[in-house]
């Protein structure tokens, strides 16, 4: 597969860029396990054009990131064209417009999602910024605004004549947000529609290396983007990716496992951030690492309310003196207990 001069592997796996998650230390744990593409997070054009300290770091490339995108959002032309520049001398490997972030601030000021509500200013905005830079642009959208608004399969024909290189479908509509499940029929009726010829990838519901293994057999996208499923979870890459290579699926971690693995990441925050803000933002992922453990709720609740990073390490190595030798994926389902 192909997305302008980028080549990639066949069956890739896309990491799905996601505000306040797809930063540099996930991002490396994520492309250690085999992630093939790689995204910023969600990067404001308006906050680019003023050089917002904030925004400026979120443009930064790590070395080992590449193939990466860089994804940008707005809703205003001009500044949607100057960030493409602005873009450009950070040198990623294509620039990605948001038009499917659900966030209430940005889809209701008629960004992200919100310019579902307003196709042709999303199409004059799509061609302009392609004709503005020299890097491959991509598009990630949803179905449409909401169920009486699904126009993805036009809305995929209107974004393809302006250029861009490759599309991603979120199966679900801005109303939806995450609710429901992905539809992903529509998905396959973009990518088997006789005019398209861009690549199409596919992202909502892929939990799994069989869901992985279904959504390129059923529905024939070029590529998937895993995105929630992987926040504490980013082994999820290399299990989808040996076993959409061997059909066999990898054993399941130990809780060892991942204690190893969430130190890891904590250590890579550490690297990167002061100690009170890098337990802050390992919240969300210790929310959701040992999901499924048996008795583990005040466990759970300790992690959480850990606020320095030696707590956190003592915590953890309970965890793996107790529940060390248990496998993730075969304990009880009901953590409450």
């Amino acid at each position: 597969m192909r997305i302008g001069s980028i080549q990639l592997p066949e069956y890739p796996v896309f990491l799905a860029p996601m505000e306040d998650v797809t930063d540099p230390p996930f991002r490396y744990l994520c492309k250690k396990f085999g992630a093939d593409m790689m995204y910023s997070e969600f990067v404001s054009s308006d906050a680019l054009s003023r050089k917002v300290k904030k925004t400026l770091e979120k443009m930064e490339i790590h070395p080992g990131e590449r193939p990466f995108g860089i994804q940008l959002y707005g809703r205003n032309i001009k500044a949607m064209i100057e960030s493409a520049r602005i873009t450009e001398a950070w040198e990623p490997d294509l620039i990605d417009l948001n038009f499917g972030c659900t966030v209430k601030k940005v889809a209701m000021k008629g960004a992200g999602a919100g310019l579902l509500k307003d196709v042709p200013l999303m199409i004059k905005m799509t061609r302009e910024v392609v004709d503005a830079t020299s890097l491959p642009v991509t598009v990630k959208t949803r179905l449409g605004w909401d169920d009486d608004s699904k126009n993805i399969v036009e809305l995929a024909l209107r974004l393809q004549d302006t250029g861009i290189k490759a599309l991603t479908i979120h199966g679900r509509t801005r109303a939806q947000v995450y609710s429901g499940k992905a539809d992903w029929i529509l998905i396959g009726e973009v990518k088997n529609h006789p005019r398209i010829h861009i690549p199409v990838i596919g992202n909502g519901d892929i939990d799994s290396p069989r869901k992985a293994r279904e959504m390129f057999d059923k529905y024939g996208v070029d590529a998937i983007m895993v995105g929630r499923a992987a926040i504490g979870r980013p082994r999820l890459f290399k299990e989808i990716r040996h076993y959409l290579d061997t059909g066999e699926l990898l054993p399941p971690l130990t809780v060892s496992d991942q204690v190893e693995l969430i130190s890891e990441h904590m250590h890579k925050v550490l690297e990167a951030k002061d100690p009170r803000r890098a337990v802050l933002s390992m919240r969300r992922f210790f929310a959701v690492s040992f999901k499924g453990l048996y008795n583990f709720r005040e466990t759970r609740i300790r992690l959480l309310q850990a606020d320095t990073p030696d707590l956190v390490f003592d915590i953890l190595g309970e965890i793996r003196d107790k529940w060390g030798d248990q496998l993730l994926n075969s304990v009880p389902s009901n953590e409450e207990k």
